[in-house]
């Protein structure tokens, strides 16, 4: 498979008869940004074109937490507690994953992505340049880190330093498209001095940081138990809080916690379907995190605990969810639960509008559906829509769906299938 290691050679792309925000347009793409856009856009000779009649543009989706590769154990231990469900089914799995396993299981959840409209996502897994592959040849665009879990045993920690630093390096090898970052998994399967050697690394080298935060009250209670503080302050005092950090879940802050994150520049990904399949007992609370200034992302987490990528799915059980909690139906309105699904609340995520100058990476959603007619966006897309009505993925600038064909689905599918056997004998 060939790698997509540069953006910068992709052809200008013009995309012609499509609606943006309802009003019919055109838009061109140069060297991965939007270049130009309007009715009297047309395609220059050397053009690849796209004919967007019969739909609409929009920002294509960041899942802001994922570990892609868990398609490799999708459904396996369902209806389960977290805990058991990760101790009985999901280690022991995980315990003979190979490279090759990881690079097949996020192919399969690359396309997967693609055909629900994410162009972009933070990844946390085993093995993580096998992942970066994986990414790189399905051209696009992620936050990669390898899975740091030391037990609690600072040595064993330690042992595993020089390659986390090699997984950095490989991971940043795959081109611009793809970011390296490191990934403890939690605080209560991380050492303290892991966790504030991390911190100083990931403030040395400029990356991200990717962890689970507060996704039980289990975990804040064996937190404070062990540590005198609850799980936020644990990870402010060893350096791992900032503008670079994702934080997963968030189910269990409180204000106080909200206020700090948000004074640190961090984000939460919420993954709300996954905590209501895994009973997690509550929910990040996005409308307090947002009065407060957290700024939020959207997850699935893996598809062993959702079990699905469509972000078009998960959007509305985010929105709904809220406006039941609170008694609301005005809250969490369709246009801002979509701008959290695109990654617009987030800097870190790099989201937003569809304007000139920002990057291209685009999704084409059919309006002359069934579900969409007559409904306006984005309440049709928040509402009523799935992953399945979109039709053609771009990520900077490149077209890597189109018609909802994403080239080497048949041959992934296969090694997926041969793959997940294997794994689910242990």
């Amino acid at each position: 498979m060939a790698t997509h290691d540069n953006a910068g050679t992709t052809p200008p792309l013009t995309i012609t008869d499509v609606t943006l925000d309802g009003t019919p347009t055109a838009l061109r793409c140069v060297n991965g940004l939007i270049d130009a856009i309007g009715p009297e856009v047309t395609a220059q000779p050397g053009d690849d074109v796209i004919n967007g009649s019969g739909m609409a543009v929009m920002p294509g989706l960041v899942n802001a937490h994922t570990h892609a590769a868990m398609t490799l154990l999708r459904g396996y231990g369902d209806d389960l507690p977290l805990m058991e469900w990760l101790q009985t089914r999901i280690w022991p799995a995980e315990a003979s994953l190979e490279p090759d396993d990881v690079y097949w299981g996020t192919r399969l959840a690359t396309i997967e992505m693609l055909r629900s409209g994410t162009t972009g996502f933070v990844d946390m897994y085993w093995h993580g340049p096998s992942v970066a592959r994986a990414v790189a040849d399905s051209g696009m665009r992620a936050v990669v880190s390898s899975v740091f879990i030391d037990g609690g045993d600072p040595a064993r920690g330690a042992a595993q330093r020089s390659a986390v630093i090699d997984d950095v390096e490989a991971i940043g090898s795959y081109g611009p498209l793809i970011t390296p970052a490191l990934g403890p998994h939690a605080m209560y399967t991380v050492s303290p001095e892991s966790l504030e050697w991390m911190g100083g690394v990931a403030a040395e080298r400029g990356l991200p940081v990717h962890i689970h935060l507060s996704e039980t009250q289990g975990e804040v209670n064996d937190c404070v138990a062990a540590h005198g503080v609850r799980p936020p302050a644990l990870l402010d005092r060893c350096g791992l809080l900032g503008a670079s950090t994702v934080c997963a879940h968030g189910n269990w802050l409180n204000h106080d916690e909200l206020d700090l994150l948000a004074e640190r520049g961090v984000t939460v990904a919420t993954n709300p379907v996954s905590n209501l399949k895994l009973a997690t007992g509550q929910i990040f609370d996005h409308p307090e995190a947002r009065r407060r200034g957290v700024h939020v992302g959207l997850g699935t987490d893996g598809t062993a605990s959702n079990n699905s990528l469509d972000l078009l799915d998960d959007v509305k059980v985010f929105a709904l969810w809220h406006k039941n909690a609170t008694g609301d139906p005005a809250v969490l309105p369709a246009d801002e639960a979509l701008a959290v699904a695109s990654g617009a609340c987030s800097p870190l995520l790099g989201g937003g509008p569809i304007e000139v100058g920002r990057r291209a990476d685009l999704v084409l959603v059919r309006t002359d559906s069934v579900e969409m007619t007559p409904s306006p966006l984005p309440a049709a897309l928040v509402y009523g829509a799935t992953g399945h009505l979109v039709d053609t993925a771009v990520v900077a600038g490149r077209v890597v769906m189109a018609n909802r064909v994403v080239p080497g689905t048949d041959e992934v599918l296969a090694e997926v299938r041969t793959r997940a056997a294997r794994l689910r004998t242990h």
